[in-house]
C-alpha cells in the first residue's frame, strides 16, 4: 500500500492555488492599499480559482509575527518601510496548503537582509527533509541560516505536519536545534516556516488577531451554529466570512466552543521575516508542494 495520499492530486492542485495566491497578494501590498481589502482580494483568488481559503490570510507587520488577519472593519492602510508577512492557505475538500512570504512595502530596502534571512532558512530547512530523516536537522539548518545573516530565529514558533481539515496535525517541526527527536515519515505533508528577527527570538500574546475556530463540534442542536461548524469544521475562519445577523449571533451564543487567536508579537519588538513552504516527504526528497517560478525552492 502506498504511503501517500489516496488523494495526492488534490493536495497538489491545492498548493498550486495557494502558491499563486501568495504570489499575488505580494503585488498588491503597496502604500496605501488597506489590510481589509489586500485579505479579501487573495481570498477572492482562492475562491476563484475553485478552493477555499484554509484559513484567514495572514497580514502580520513589523513586529507582529503571525495571526493578524483584518477585521471587517479595519481601515489600516500599509505605508512605505512596513514588513509583511503574506501567509496564505487554500483547500480542497480538506486537502490543504499553507505558505508565506515576506515584503517590504514601497520598495524599500531597509530589511532586506532580513528577508533574505528567512528565505534562505525555509530553503536550508527543505533540504534536510526525508524519509526518517531527523526533524531536528531541520532546525539546525534553519538556525544556522538565519544566525548566518546576523539574526534570530524565533524558537516559540515551528512548521507543522498538515492532515485532512487539520492545518496543525500534531507533529511540530522546530525552528532551532535540540527540540525534537522526531522522524520524518514518507507521505507527510509538512510545513516548514522558518521566523526570523532582529529582535529576542521570542514571542508573546498580543491583541485578538480577528481570527477564531471550531475546538469541538457545536452539536446539531443550534441549527444555525452546526451550519457553520459543517462550513468550517475544524479550520480557522474569520468574521469577515461569516455576514448574515443569525450566523453572527450564533458565534456568539457558541463562543464555549471557539478557540480565540491572538497576535504573535516580537517579545523585543524587532521585526519578523517569514517564509514557508508546504512539502510532501518522500524516501529521498522532499517534494516543495507551493514552489513558483518566482519563489523557487532549489
Amino acid at each position: 500500500m502506498s504511503p501517500y495520499p489516496d488523494d495526492l492530486d488534490r493536495w497538489r492542485e491545492a498548493a498550486r492555488i495557494a502558491s499563486r495566491a501568495r504570489e499575488y497578494g505580494l503585488t498588491l501590498v503597496v502604500p496605501g492599499a488597506r489590510r481589509r481589502d489586500v485579505a479579501d482580494a487573495i481570498e477572492r483568488f482562492v475562491r476563484s480559482e475553485g478552493a477555499e481559503p484554509a484559513f484567514p490570510t495572514n497580514l502580520s507587520r513589523n513586529d507582529e509575527a503571525a495571526h493578524y488577519s483584518p477585521a471587517p472593519d479595519d481601515a489600516a492602510e500599509f505605508v512605505a518601510g512596513d514588513l509583511v508577512k503574506v501567509d496564505v492557505g487554500a483547500h480542497l475538500d480538506g486537502a490543504i496548503a499553507d505558505t508565506a512570504d515576506t515584503v517590504e512595502v514601497g520598495g524599500t530596502r531597509r530589511y532586506e537582509n532580513l528577508v533574505r534571512a528567512a528565505r534562505e532558512a525555509v530553503r536550508d530547512g527543505i533540504a534536510e527533509v526525508r524519509a526518517g530523516a531527523s526533524v531536528d536537522a531541520v532546525g539546525r539548518a534553519v538556525a544556522r541560516a538565519i544566525r548566518a545573516r546576523g539574526f534570530k530565529p524565533i524558537v516559540d514558533l515551528s512548521g507543522h505536519s498538515i492532515e485532512r481539515y487539520l492545518l496543525h496535525a500534531g507533529k511540530s517541526v522546530p525552528n532551532v536545534p535540540g527540540a525534537s527527536d522526531a522522524r520524518f515519515v514518507e507521505g507527510e505533508i509538512v510545513a516548514i516556516e522558518p521566523f526570523a528577527t532582529n529582535g529576542v527570538g521570542h514571542i508573546g500574546n498580543g491583541p485578538f488577531g480577528h481570527i477564531q475556530r471550531f475546538r469541538a463540534d457545536p452539536g446539531a442542536s443550534d441549527p444555525a451554529l452546526a451550519a457553520l461548524f459543517a462550513r468550517f469544521r475544524t479550520l480557522p475562519f474569520s468574521a469577515r466570512w461569516v455576514t448574515g445577523e443569525e450566523e453572527r449571533a450564533a458565534l456568539k451564543r457558541g463562543r464555549r466552543f471557539l478557540q480565540t487567536y491572538p497576535v504573535f508579537v516580537e517579545q523585543g519588538h524587532g521585526w519578523v521575516a517569514q517564509a514557508e513552504h508546504t512539502v510532501l516527504v518522500r524516501d529521498d526528497r522532499a517534494e516543495v508542494l507551493t514552489a513558483s517560478a518566482t519563489s523557487p525552492i532549489p
